[in-house]
């Protein structure tokens, strides 16, 4: 399947591992950091009265 094709969001997990790997950054530190992330996201969607549809991150 092309990347063009993909869901929207295997695009961006496509994009950010590109990133991720591009500057080097080592797994540990883009694991917390993406944690990070989904936190906010959530916090966001919260705020928003929406629900979160997938958490991959085991939570």
């Amino acid at each position: 399947m092309s990347i063009e094709n993909a869901s929207p969001e295997l695009q961006l997990a496509v994009d950010l591992i590109y990133l991720l790997e591009c500057n080097e950054i080592d797994p540990a530190t883009a694991l917390a950091a993406l944690d990070i992330v989904r936190r906010d996201f959530q916090e966001k969607m919260q705020h928003a009265g929406t629900t979160t549809p997938y958490l991959p991150m085991g939570q």
